[in-house]
């Protein structure tokens, strides 16, 4: 266990299009992945909440005209029967403004929480969160989301280039296949810890009570 330096949460893409019935991940894969993980989510949120620390929530959505969508994300997520922009129970999947493409409720960002909305797989890619943290003085990222493989990890690596340490929930993280959930964690510490390091909620949460309020 060590101590956290100017700490913030990285909540990446806690959407209902990727946890609940209806949304994009229930047309591909079903949502049974990431149910187990919501609780825990909601727990790390309220330690960061009462810890006061930064907390950042991602939102991955697109144009409703789909300009920003590239066509190779679009062919493939046709391929995967669950086109972006199609229509589903929950509004278009992930366009900006359908119901599919807000947070799950319980993990709703408070006043004073920031959101970055994004048109790609990394929350760095062409959006302000680098300003962002750089403005707040943030130096390790605490990150907790969906999915394990696309986002998390694409969002995880730019971090990593951009100098910030990162803390990966393992607990709090998820995706469809279990095997690559798995090799998601293992790639982690490879290389005495290449893209960070694993953690759970519970040694997080350890960490931020002991932060000085």
């Amino acid at each position: 266990m060590t101590e956290l330096q100017n700490p913030a949460l990285l909540m990446i893409d806690f959407q209902r299009d990727f946890c609940e019935a209806g949304g994009y991940a229930f047309h591909h894969g079903g949502i049974d992945w990431v149910q187990p993980v919501l609780p825990k989510a909601t727990k790390l949120l309220e330690v960061a909440r009462t810890a006061r620390i930064p907390i950042v929530h991602t939102r991955e959505g697109y144009a409703p005209n789909l300009a920003d969508c590239h066509p190779m994300k679009l062919a493939r997520s046709r391929i995967g029967a669950c086109e972006i922009g199609s229509m589903g129970p929950l509004g278009r999947l992930l366009i900006r403004g359908e119901p599919g493409h807000d947070f799950v409720n319980q993990l709703q960002p408070r006043n004073g929480e920031i959101v970055i909305d994004k048109s790609s797989y990394s929350a760095f890619h062409e959006t302000a969160l680098l300003e962002v943290l750089s403005d707040l003085g943030i130096s390790e990222l605490l990150v907790a989301g969906v999915t394990a493989d696309v986002c998390v990890h694409s969002t995880l690596r730019s971090a990593t280039e951009h100098g910030f340490f990162c803390h990966y929930i393992a607990d709090a993280i998820s995706t469809f296949d279990p095997d690559i959930r798995r090799a998601c964690e293992k790639m982690v510490e490879v290389e005495g810890g290449v893209w960070g390091r694993l953690t759970t909620v519970a040694e997080i949460s350890s960490l931020l009570l002991t932060l000085p309020s």
